[in-house]
């Protein structure tokens, strides 16, 4: 969870920091989150837990006359049964993917009270909608975490202890990958330059979506491991793909550089291992 010092599942808590803090302009993006796995034993923790979150930020938000919230979505929340690729205007149309359906009904419920309070009291809040993040200080846990610290962490423990690595699923499943830093400066320019309610999908082109193989390719690569790789198809793929149209973002944005992907998968790997000890996992 990111915050101040906690996730706020407490109003008490979150009244309490926005009291202390007195912000103008809050990046929304506490929350309790996990990769496939996690979501799929503990859907009822991720709905309750989320909305919980949502509810007290923006209810705060609005108490402590914040002039703007940009809230984290994420691509897991838009229909499983759709058209490719998705977009903006494609997040109600169906139920989600049923691996994370708490999850992603908390995540869509954000869009609704940022249009709700708009429509009451006139409030700027919005979200952005980011495909699969990753990058340094991210949470490295192999079980809980999501897919590709997941494999950072697995392929330095094969490389550590000399023995095969194993990856989860078919290794098919495609997905799109965004840097935390690239993110980053997104999200700064949302908080200072995007004026729209209506959500906004933060992700490199279509073109640059990958499989789950490509990207355990680029982290053996990274990580300089030469042993066997082997793809556990006992486990599930998740979602097979979630392409989503980066349009909206490219109309305001059309010269935005993107970091290459092997390249900010080498210094994520970097930084994982000198920040070994410390780094969440």
């Amino acid at each position: 969870c990111d915050g101040w010092d906690s996730c706020p599942v407490s109003a008490e808590e979150t009244r309490a920091a926005f009291e202390k803090h007195r912000p103008t302009h809050v990046i929304h993006l506490a929350a309790m989150v996990g990769g496939l796995f996690r979501n799929m034993r503990q859907n009822l923790d991720f709905w309750r837990n989320n909305v919980h979150i949502n509810d007290n930020v923006l209810q705060a938000a609005h108490e402590f006359g914040v002039v703007k919230v940009v809230s984290c979505l994420s691509t897991c929340i838009f229909p499983d049964k759709t058209t490719y690729p998705i977009d903006e205007t494609m997040i109600h149309n169906g139920p989600p993917h049923e691996s994370n359906f708490g999850y992603a009904y908390a995540k869509r419920m954000i869009d609704v009270q940022n249009r709700a309070c708009f429509q009451q009291y006139g409030v700027q809040y919005t979200a952005v909608i980011p495909t699969n993040v990753f990058g340094p200080h991210d949470n490295f846990n192999i079980e809980d975490g999501h897919v590709l610290p997941g494999l950072i962490h697995k392929t330095y423990l094969a490389k550590k202890e000399g023995k095969p690595l194993q990856v989860w699923g078919s290794g098919r499943a495609l997905r799109q990958f965004i840097y935390s830093l690239d993110l980053a400066r997104l999200f700064l320019w949302v908080l200072r330059e995007y004026d729209e309610v209506e959500p906004i999908i933060l992700s490199v082109g279509e073109e640059d979506e990958l499989s789950i193989k490509f990207a355990a390719d680029a982290v053996v690569e990274a990580l300089g491991f030469k042993g066997d790789v082997i793809y556990d198809t006992s486990k599930a793929d998740g979602q097979f793909k979630k392409t989503a149209s980066n349009a909206k973002l490219r109309k305001y944005l059309p010269d935005f550089k993107f970091t290459p992907f092997k390249q900010a998968i080498k210094e994520t790997c970097d930084w994982f291992v000198a920040n070994y000890d410390s780094a969440r996992k």
